[in-house]
């Protein structure tokens, strides 16, 4: 188990995949209610396909690592991306090249991080990301926050245990708060100049098509944006097969 301290006090957990160290790492982002194990088996997946080595981590609050200390503000997203993440890969992989790929919110995260201009980012696999708060959004989250309230999604105890509910309560409090109403990215897209591949499934529960179609159209670099037919908001599990395939092909590119 391999814990990454903050602060003394605090700590991250992250997993590392063996790999051709020649080869850029694959960082993997969990979305808003995850953590590294619900990623499930796929980016063991996907770095035998690739030959790339791996790395996946609980961000703060999450999973194994330390629980949140203090109630979550509309900044969440911008701190995990320009505080927490630049943190980890300073310490686990320093001067190393990677790819980030990003599920959900961490796929915003991996678009706030890649405008930054960091020197090491070879490329963003952005899956089911968000650039603003949509009415879809809304109605996905509060379906969500009223089956939490009656007994569901039961099966995020055994990844997160104790700081499940607070967990889950920051996310859905924060997203339906009228302060993040305004929460918008758009005007950092033109500063990511890396090539980047967009997913997104098209019965997705928590954004339409113009999430991808925005991204693509304003960021700098070459960005490729794919429907994932029949998919909700978690294509690497409801088509993984094809998930792997068009992940693996944008990577075979960017090396």
């Amino acid at each position: 188990m391999s814990l990454l301290s903050l602060n003394g006090s605090q700590h991250l957990y992250y997993e590392l995949i063996a790999g051709d160290f020649r080869r850029p790492y694959l960082v993997f982002l969990h979305e808003g209610l995850g953590c590294s194990a619900m990623w499930k088996e796929f980016p063991y997946q996907l770095c035998q396909l690739t030959s790339c080595p791996g790395l996946l981590y609980d961000r703060l609050g999450y999973g194994k690592s330390s629980p949140l200390r203090e109630p979550r503000t509309i900044t969440y997203v911008h701190d995990y991306a320009l505080i927490e993440l630049p943190i980890l890969l300073f310490r686990v992989i320093p001067e190393t090249p990677f790819i980030l790929i990003g599920h959900s919110d961490g796929g915003s995260i991996g678009l706030i991080y890649g405008a930054q201009n960091p020197p090491q980012l070879h490329g963003i696999i952005a899956e089911a990301a968000h650039i603003f708060v949509e009415p879809a959004t809304l109605r996905g989250i509060r379906r969500a926050d009223q089956q939490f309230d009656a007994g569901g999604f039961q099966g995020l105890y055994k990844y997160h245990g104790d700081k499940t509910r607070q967990l889950f309560k920051a996310w859905s409090e924060t997203w339906l708060s009228e302060p993040f109403l305004s929460w918008n990215i758009e005007n950092l897209l033109p500063s990511i100049v890396y090539p980047m591949l967009v997913l997104q499934g098209t019965d997705d529960e928590y954004a339409t098509n113009r999430q991808p179609e925005i991204i693509c159209t304003k960021s700098a670099g070459p960005c490729t944006s794919c429907l994932i037919d029949h998919c909700g908001h978690t294509p690497h599990k409801d088509r993984p097969d094809q998930v792997l395939q068009l992940m693996a092909q944008f990577i075979r590119t960017t090396m």
